[in-house]
């Protein structure tokens, strides 16, 4: 296993960190068994490990807590806040309110007095950036949190909340957590560039493609759309729709490359993230001890130029095969009232 720092913090990180968001009821509802997924992660050399309170509604934060008893000191522990938790108002989003409340939920499940790093999982238009980092970073004053981040953030509000942070003489986001994969390379256009020039950590999540990349799925052969992943969002793996048509002609292409290399297809996923120099650890979310055993095969696989001049033939640089992140869009394109001129100003133009 390899190390390095995350985002200027001084905390070294394992480069593959182990992922969580399978560990629960929308997973693997075996808590022992998740415990042992967690033992052998360490035991191999990963120590950093990456979960969310709307994670199975806080189930895998719980199960993350109970695993990392006596062993706490020794992993570097990153939780995130964002999403819907409960019903009602106000148990959402980045505000100073929520997230007072939010951190405090995180640590009785996670059973630690301390987060080191605490992400912002998605942006939040209904709140200013500065009363989100203003709050963040009165949780690092007062000890519960050792840094912050932020997650799946387009370039321009990454850019734009070091401007807040720098005018208003507050702490800064020290990382951002992206899907990025050798089927979903946008981030190299704008996001990557925007946090090398910031000095940020860069964790990437999605290795596997949704599942595309472990050669489960391919060219020609049946896809059950009832079972697993393919059931919850079956227009993802549907092989009569375009997008995942050009997601499977790409998977057989690199099929071949791996079986030259004598590696396999999820072995070269793993190991395409960390080759981009931007990047710090790549996420690898495994829900059985199989699937961690045989990702983190590829935590010692380094891809030399040939071999990326070959991914970057098959899947050109900055190209995204299919939109990473399917299941959240943006307000900016969700909401038409946001996209389109009121009816009077139309009328007058």
């Amino acid at each position: 296993m390899r190390y390095r720092v995350l985002g200027g913090t001084g905390i070294e990180v394992s480069t593959h960190c182990l992922g969580t968001m399978m560990f629960g009821s929308i997973g693997n509802p075996d808590h022992d068994d998740c415990a042992r997924i967690i033992h052998t992660a360490l035991d191999q050399g990963v120590n950093f490990v990456d979960t969310a309170d709307m994670y199975s509604a806080g189930e895998s934060e719980e199960i993350v807590g109970k695993a990392l008893q006596g062993r706490r000191d020794d992993v570097v522990l990153a939780t995130k806040v964002h999403f819907q938790m409960g019903e009602g108002r106000n148990r959402s989003g980045n505000s100073r309110r929520w997230i007072t409340r939010a951190v405090e939920d995180s640590l009785r499940r996670l059973r630690t007095d301390w987060i080191d790093l605490y992400q912002v999982h998605r942006p939040d238009p209904g709140t200013d950036i500065e009363e989100t980092l203003s709050v963040l970073g009165d949780l690092v004053g007062q000890g519960k949190i050792r840094a912050f981040g932020c997650s799946t953030f387009p370039a321009e509000e990454i850019a734009e909340s070091h401007h807040v942070a720098e005018r208003r003489a507050l702490r800064r986001f020290r990382t951002e957590q992206s899907p990025y994969s050798i089927l979903a390379r946008g981030i190299e256009t704008a996001v990557l560039p925007t946090c090398r020039r910031y000095g940020m950590g860069v964790l990437t999540w999605s290795p596997l493609a949704s599942g595309f990349l472990t050669g489960a799925h391919r060219k020609d052969r049946p896809i059950d759309l009832t079972t697993g992943r393919a059931a919850l969002h079956p227009a993802r793996f549907d092989p009569a729709l375009p997008v995942n048509a050009a997601k499977l002609e790409a998977v057989e292409q690199l099929v071949e490359l791996a079986e030259e290399i004598g590696c396999t297809l999820p072995e070269l996923a793993v190991a395409f993230p960390v080759a981009h120099p931007a990047v710090t650890s790549v996420i690898i979310g495994p829900r059985t001890l199989p699937q961690l055993e045989s990702l983190l095969k590829g935590a010692s696989l380094v891809l030399d130029d040939a071999v990326l001049d070959r991914i970057d033939a098959i899947v050109p640089p900055g190209t995204n095969v299919y939109h990473p992140d399917g299941v959240w869009r943006p307000r900016s394109l969700t909401d038409p009232d946001l996209r389109r001129r009121p009816v009077h100003d139309r009328a007058a133009a």
